[in-house]
């Protein structure tokens, strides 16, 4: 069970594939922008109030027009209340990650996957695979806070997936190998 208020998110490896396990909670999504709006809140460009990039903290109620309603009653625009994720786990799944979102603004949810999956096969030690996943964020020049956490859920590393290879046939038609040539024809002069 995952419990998510904010934009941190948690992602599932199961077999290698990220099941993500929270929702982002973005002012801009339709279902976070009707709450707001039915609280008295408004979205501006993005931003809750014109103010924060999230739509439900743990914290931030310091902010001007956050805790209340217009009218002056208790529960504004940004609410902590968080979300619920459930599935049942499996021998098929590996870790997860909890990540803030410093990493999910450098990352896709299945490049943290693959990316941890990788230096777990390596050294399977989930301290060093965090840390490895917050410098690689750090390297991808993420401009917001850094934090991970890897949880492996099994006690040896994740195994090699065996992808069936598939023959691709590649080739120019005529036509393509003619505007190919009047191109490269087209650079000598």
């Amino acid at each position: 069970m995952v419990a998510n208020a904010g934009d941190c998110r948690a992602v599932l490896s199961r077999q290698g594939k990220a099941i993500e396990m929270s929702r982002d909670h973005k002012p801009m999504s339709s279902k976070e922008r009707r709450r707001i709006e039915a609280s008295g809140g408004h979205v501006f460009d993005g931003y809750l109030n014109g103010q924060l990039n999230v739509a439900r903290a743990l914290g931030d109620f310091h902010m001007e027009g956050m805790k209340k309603k217009k009218d002056g009653s208790d529960c504004g625009p940004l609410i902590a209340e968080p979300e619920l994720m459930t599935t049942k786990l499996t021998e098929e799944d590996e870790f997860l990650i909890i990540g803030c979102d410093g990493v999910w603004d450098v990352f896709m949810s299945q490049n943290a996957v693959d990316f941890a999956r990788r230096r777990l096969q390596e050294h399977n030690d989930p301290v060093m695979c965090s840390k490895e996943l917050v410098e690689e964020a750090l390297k991808r020049k993420s401009a917001d806070n850094v934090t991970a956490v890897v949880v492996c859920l099994q006690p040896q590393p994740p195994p090699n997936l065996v992808a069936p290879r598939l023959r691709v046939h590649r080739s120019f038609s005529a036509e393509g190998l003619k505007d190919l040539q009047s191109y490269l024809d087209g650079l000598g002069n």
